[in-house]
């Protein structure tokens, strides 16, 4: 099956600011990716070159090798590895059957580099989450436990998810 619910990209802050169609180019590349039951999807510090919209199932994030969070049906991961082609900064696993839907840095650039619109947006929200997270970083915690760490994935849908 290709093609990702626009609905579930919207939930995505890096394509926050595209439009119904410009989704709808974008949707079109995902590719639907099934996961046994403890299979890994990404591994921390190899090379990023896809992100992840979770369908069905649930995957485990493990940062360092320690449990840090779970992901469920409409969360995702590695939507940075889409720009960058980075090294992934966590390892996600199956919990049980995984259905995804999946897109390539190889199968995304082509569509960025014809659509400039949707480049510019892209890189405009980028900067925006990044100053974000910049602006947040900066605020005087009241306790070691009041946010999350750097390193510690969001739980929260539609929150970035640090596995790249």
């Amino acid at each position: 099956m290709r093609g990702v619910p626009i609905e579930a990209l919207r939930r995505v802050p890096l394509f926050a600011d595209l439009n119904k169609r410009e989704l709808q180019q974008v949707a079109r590349l995902f590719k639907e990716r099934r996961f046994p039951s403890g299979e890994t999807v990404i591994k921390e510090g190899s090379g990023g070159a896809a992100f992840f919209v979770i369908e069905r199932g649930e995957a485990k994030v493990f940062v360092g090798g320690k449990e840090r969070s779970t992901l469920g049906p409409g969360e995702f991961f590695g939507e940075i590895a889409l720009i960058d082609q980075g090294t992934r900064m966590a390892t996600i696993t199956a919990a049980g059957d995984l259905v995804c839907y999946g897109v390539t840095y190889w199968d995304f650039r082509p569509l960025v580099e014809k659509n400039g619109v949707i480049g510019w947006k892209l890189l405009e929200r980028m900067a925006r989450m990044l100053r974000e997270n910049r602006d947040g970083a900066s605020a005087p915690q009241t306790s070691a436990t009041s946010a999350p760490s750097p390193a510690a994935p969001s739980t929260k849908p539609g929150s970035p998810k640090i596995a790249k």
